[in-house]
């Protein structure tokens, strides 16, 4: 008698596209978590507060420190551009960054004119990017110690840590600390700032070094003291932080009066009109056209200035 044939294994159930109506239904449902989650915070967080030592802590620390004696006020025109050039260049990086992180089979490849090694567009983009992004922030740094700004976001003093957490409590709370910008930011916003130009900048050039052709080769102690696992393991998060720091800053600029703040930021003026907004305006709209354009039939043109650009 011959065996029953073996039973097919049953067939893996189809992947199906995810509909409109199901990302609108996930949406809805992430929005309203995070709001729930939001409120349970705030609401805890206004307690916490309340409590007679915690408003004792808040009273004796406002939120901002004094500054230096001779500290300047104000700021300066050529921050303004700054900020707008370290933002464009950071928007796209970051979006060069994913596309070299997620990238299987690139669109067209590099190679430099006096010969070296291949890489991809995307990666000869984001590189390029790098290298003008770490020119705009050593003229950054070094105009703000020749003109002593400075002392506006780097600790002068260990009162900024508490002064910090009340400043962190008032914004949980919703009971958010009067802005100064044009004097003087309050402890949290300097400690961000200070990490963001002196810790996570750094990180973010060191890694990126290890990780591109510039990184001296057949150097083995060196990549032994520098392994390229370390450099990956780092680059990735501080690029979240960016993302993080840049959503936490535009949210707090518009929500703390926008107006003056635009005007602090881009106009180099303390002022309530719309001046400063219109710049805002302008910078977003150059920023949208450069993230369109950041794409091979572009790129080819530009990167065939500086070498060779193949199919493979």
């Amino acid at each position: 008698m011959k065996p029953a044939p073996a039973a097919k294994p049953a067939a893996a159930p189809s992947m199906r596209p995810v509909t409109a109506r199901q990302w609108i239904a996930t949406g809805v449902i992430v929005t309203l978590a995070i709001i729930g989650l939001a409120t349970i915070v705030v609401a805890i967080a206004r307690w916490f507060v309340g409590l007679e030592p915690v408003a004792a802590f808040m009273q004796q620390y406002s939120g901002t420190y004094d500054l230096p004696e001779g500290a300047p006020v104000g700021l300066p025109p050529w921050l303004g551009w700054s900020h707008f050039f370290n933002s464009l260049l950071i928007v796209l990086i970051i979006r060069s960054g994913l596309q070299v992180r997620y990238e299987r089979k690139p669109d067209a490849y590099w190679t430099p004119k006096r010969g070296g090694k291949k890489t991809s567009l995307s990666v000869w983009l984001h590189t390029s990017l790098d290298v003008l992004w770490v020119v705009n922030g050593l003229v950054f740094v070094v105009l703000l110690f020749a003109t002593g700004q400075w002392m506006r976001i780097v600790p002068t003093s260990l009162e900024v840590f508490p002064h910090a957490i009340s400043a962190g409590l008032q914004y949980v709370s919703l009971d958010w600390p009067t802005e100064h910008g044009w004097v003087n930011y309050n402890a949290l916003q300097q400690l961000a700032y200070f990490t963001t130009v002196f810790v996570a900048a750094p990180l973010a050039i060191i890694t990126g070094i290890r990780m591109s052709r510039w990184w001296p080769q057949g150097k083995a102690g060196l990549d032994r003291a520098f392994p390229v696992e370390w450099a990956r393991a780092v680059h990735f998060p501080v690029m979240l932080y960016f993302v993080v720091f840049i959503v936490t800053h535009v949210l707090l600029v518009l929500t703390t009066g926008a107006l003056r703040n635009l005007n602090h930021m881009y106009a180099a003026r303390d002022a309530d009109d719309w001046l400063g907004f219109a710049f805002f305006a302008g910078s977003l709209l150059v920023i949208a056209a450069a993230w369109f354009a950041a794409r091979p039939s572009l790129l080819v043109p530009i990167a065939q200035r500086f070498g060779s650009v193949s199919s493979r």
